[in-house]
Order: structure tokens, then sequence, then C-alpha cells
């Protein structure tokens, strides 16, 4: 019986390259090279007998399985290298011995819990809009938002031609000139709230995200990171509908 062969983008975010979306934009971009000759997406690999290279650098396959979580600032992208010379993420978790890669993404002026792995099952499981991971925001708008507003982010907005899915809202406090509520989203469109408030004429003036399922970003300070619990990580993966990992968890 022949090996069994994968997608390309996979077995790159099985080994710690990339998420798989991230995976598709080098393949497509021509950083990637199987046996030789450039990758293209749709390419299948046999993970035993196939040679890829990525940056002129062979995959090299990760025994230890990484779960972190990062207090994102304002300020930093959320990729592992820029070519602009921005600050990224990358840069504060410089320290983490195994090459893992952003769980979704923050973007630059938002703020909180970034999740990172070497897990590519587990990326792709905590970002899969048919999983329904829910994740929680702290949204500072001003000067304020109506019972009309809230009832509308609730219920859905349409984005780029396409209505959002309903969102928990909540309101944790009010005083002049602005109102913090909790929006909890099940899915992960790009700049999902911006856009929402924007259609909505409310103006964000600060946004954090809080939580991912049961995994709460707590007191860990701006810039710093963290391993995951064997228990945050057990609970996030049971939500998802996953199997335990097959690899040795690391720290």
């Amino acid at each position: 019986m022949a090996d069994e062969k994968i997608r390309l983008q996979k077995y790159m975010a099985d080994n710690g390259v990339a998420s798989r979306r991230k995976s598709e934009e080098l393949i497509e971009n021509g950083f990637v090279k199987v046996n030789g000759r450039k990758a293209k997406l749709g390419d299948k690999v046999n993970p035993k007998k196939d040679l890829v290279l990525v940056n002129g650098k062979k995959i090299k396959k990760e025994n230890t399985l990484r779960y972190i979580m990062l207090h994102k600032p304002r300020g930093f992208i959320t990729t592992m290298n820029d070519e602009k010379n921005r600050k990224c993420v990358a840069q504060l978790i410089s320290d983490v011995d195994e090459r893992v890669y952003p769980v979704g993404r923050l973007d630059k002026e938002s703020e909180g819990l970034l999740l990172f792995t070497n897990d590519g099952e587990f990326a792709n499981a905590m970002t899969h809009p048919k999983k329904h991971v829910p994740k929680i925001y702290r949204v500072t708008i001003k000067p304020k938002i109506t019972d009309e507003q809230i009832a509308q982010l609730e219920s859905g907005v349409v984005i780029d031609g396409k209505m959002t899915a309903p969102a928990e809202v909540r309101v944790v406090k009010k005083e002049e000139g602005r109102v913090v509520i909790e929006m909890t989203l099940y899915e992960g469109r790009n700049r999902e709230i911006r856009k929402m408030c924007e259609e909505l004429s409310l103006e964000v003036a600060r946004l954090k995200r809080i939580a991912v399922g049961s995994v709460k970003l707590g007191m860990l300070q701006q810039g710093k990171w963290r391993d995951l619990t064997e228990l945050e990580i057990n609970k996030l993966m049971t939500l998802a509908g996953m199997d335990k990992p097959k690899a040795k968890r690391g720290k």
C-alpha cells in the first residue's frame, strides 16, 4: 500500500512552520519547494519520502508540542516576520525554543490574549468557524451605545457583503463619554468587531481580547507570555472536539 500523502499546507502547519493559511501564502509567494521544484497550492506530499524546503531550509519535525499565550500590546502586528521591519509579535516570543506561530490574529491596534502553537491540528480547530470556539473581547465605545445598536451587534451585521454570526453583548460599565462592553464572538473574521462597529457608526476607542474559551488573560502583563497549563489545553481541545495530542508537550 502506498504511503499516505497529505496537503502541503497541512504538513507545514503540523511541523510548526506556520498556520495553514499562512503556509498557503508562503506557497503562493514561491517560498516553498518540494523535491527541488517550486510548490503550488493543491500539492500533496509524502512526509516519509518528499523533501520540503521553506526559504531554502528543510522542515524539521517538531517532537515537542508547545501551547502558549501572549498578552499582545498595541502597536504590534500578528506575524512572525515583516518585510517592512514593523514591530511584530515574533519579537515578544523570541525566547521560545520551539518554532511556534500565532493562532488567528489581533490587528495592530488591538491587544490582549493571543495563542501560539506548533500543533497544526490545534491551530486549525481553534480558528475553524464550524468549531464555534468563543472568543471574548472588552470593547470601549465612544461616546455611547444604544440598546438598538447592542441588539444589532447581537443579531448580526452585514460586513463585506456577508452577515456576521450572532454575538453576545454585555454592558460592563457606563461613564461620561464612553461605554465598556463585553462581546463574545463565535467566528474569527478579519477585524470583525471593528467593522461591525463601523457599520453602526460606533467609535472603538479600545479593543482587548480577554479570553479564548475558558482560557483567560488574567493578570499576565503586556508583552509577556506563558505556557498554557495541561488543564487549559485539555479544555480547549474538548471544546473543539479534538483528541488529545499524540506528541510530547513542552514545559
